[in-house]
């Protein structure tokens, strides 16, 4: 457990609890030490959940859409969560379906002996369900949570890097700039993206630093910052300095669209989803939509 980690997992306590968007947050609910052969051991209890939504995506959806509204009320509950987390100057620094699950009522069993005597000593007095929940389960009881803020800082103690992957990682990241909770942003647009399509929208399969930044040229809604061009040079000497045209609309239509999956949102719905993750995806922090900002996003309005 990394202490900062800890720090954090603690402040959010100290949080409003009645805030919508701390609803859509994983909570620390105890911590304690056990002193054993191997030395002193931290250990914390955590709420109960259940399977990430990348565990619901394949076990339910790998040869199919997600449902639509299903779809949207995790995008809106992610970036509830991901508000909230900012409101208080928090980053979460490593944002991406993986790290978000599903929680549900736990379903729990009294034990109890067949004759009716107690227990004897050291027996559970109940049991607590698994939490491979059915996919199904999971979207028709949904409620999502941001979880692993092993990444997690505030904005008076960030770290260097971050070790976000690198498919959804942030440009300021990559080229080693001061990094803040915006970084966040661009990770929340890249799990839109993997939301609605299945997959990210850059290429993680041998992804480089230099693969990554090509496609973000092709992909981000705005010219890559004018401090990160020599560095960028030195990294791609074949770079001419002109953008290519964005093409994030394109690629989100030819594959969420692709004639083999039964599409469930319509062609101006994937528009509105276009605009929205370009409104994140910019390579320059400042100029990306807040979390909170997105929640009032034209697509999410409705929902």
């Amino acid at each position: 457990m990394k202490s900062h980690e800890l720090k954090v997992l603690r402040t959010l306590l100290e949080l409003d609890s009645e805030e919508i968007g701390s609803r859509h947050v994983m909570q620390l609910l105890d911590q304690f030490y056990i002193e054993g052969p191997n030395g002193k051991h931290e250990c914390l209890v955590l709420e109960f959940l259940g399977p990430s939504v990348t565990d619901v995506l394949e076990m339910r959806f790998n040869d199919e859409r997600p449902p639509g509204t299903p779809t949207k009320t995790s995008v809106q509950q992610a970036l509830s969560g991901l508000a909230h987390l900012h409101k208080y100057n928090i980053g979460h620094g490593d944002l991406h379906t993986r790290n978000s699950a599903f929680l549900r009522t736990p379903e729990i069993g009294v034990v109890a002996r067949k004759d009716g005597k107690p227990l004897e000593p050291g027996l559970p007095a109940y049991l607590v369900r698994p939490t491979s929940y059915p996919a199904d389960v999971c979207l028709r009881q949904q409620q999502i949570k941001i979880i692993d803020f092993g990444e997690s800082f505030s904005t008076n103690d960030v770290p260097e890097t971050l070790h976000t992957p690198l498919c959804i990682r942030a440009s300021e990241v990559i080229f080693g700039e001061k990094l803040d909770y915006r970084v966040d942003l661009w990770s929340a647009g890249c799990m839109i993206f993997e939301l609605i399509v299945s997959q990210p929208p850059f290429d993680s399969i041998m992804a480089t630093p230099v693969n990554v930044v090509q496609q973000m040229l092709e992909t981000a809604s705005d010219e890559l910052s004018v401090r990160w061009q020599q560095k960028w040079r030195t990294m791609d000497s074949t770079w001419t300095g002109s953008k290519t045209e964005n093409s994030l609309q394109e690629w989100l239509e030819e594959t969420y669209f692709d004639g083999v999956r039964k599409e469930d949102f319509a062609r101006e719905e994937i528009v509105q989803v276009g605009a929205l993750v370009r409104r994140l995806l910019r390579f320059e922090p400042s100029s990306r939509a807040s979390a909170q900002e997105t929640l009032e996003d034209p697509w999410l309005g409705d929902n």
